[in-house]
C-alpha cells in the first residue's frame, strides 16, 4: 500500500510574507502557515493548487532566462488567451517584473502565448495561454 502524499513547489526568499501576499493576490488565494513547520507559508488557491514560501535570507535570485542556458524550474500560471493581457497587467501592478514575451506558431492549428516575469523576489514565472482550434 502506498502512503498518501501530496507535493508542493516551495520558493525560498528573504521576505516570505511579502512574496506570499504577492502570489495570493495574483492567484486569488489564501495564505496560511503549514502545520508543524513555522518556517513555511502556504498559498492555497481556489483550484486546489498550493505554493509554499520559505524564508532563506541568503538566497540569491536566479539569472534565468538566459538565451544561452536551459530553462530553470519555474511556476507556470495558466490563463485563457482572452485574459492574458489582463493577467499581465495584474502581475505587473502587484510587483512582477516583465522579462520577455514569446509567441510560438510552430504547431499548425494552435497558438501558444507565454509571458515571462520575475516575481518580487526574483523567481521566474510564466503566464501562459493556449488557444485550441475549434473542430
Amino acid at each position: 500500500m502506498t502512503v498518501p502524499k501530496t507535493s508542493v513547489l516551495v520558493l525560498d526568499c528573504a521576505e516570505p510574507e511579502e512574496l506570499a501576499r504577492f502570489y495570493a493576490s495574483l492567484l486569488g488565494a489564501e495564505v496560511g502557515t503549514a502545520d508543524g513547520d513555522a518556517e513555511l507559508l502556504l498559498v492555497a488557491g481556489p483550484s486546489g493548487s498550493v505554493l509554499g514560501i520559505r524564508r532563506d535570507p541568503d538566497r540569491v535570485p536566479p539569472s534565468w532566462p538566459l538565451p544561452e542556458g536551459p530553462e530553470q524550474p519555474h511556476l507556470r500560471i495558466l490563463v485563457t488567451p482572452e485574459a492574458l493581457d489582463e493577467a499581465e497587467r495584474e502581475a505587473v501592478a502587484l510587483g512582477a517584473r516583465p522579462m520577455t514575451a514569446e509567441v510560438d506558431d510552430s504547431r499548425p492549428g494552435s497558438r501558444t502565448m507565454q509571458r515571462r516575469f520575475a516575481d518580487p523576489a526574483g523567481h521566474a514565472f510564466v503566464l501562459a495561454a493556449v488557444r485550441v482550434p475549434s473542430a
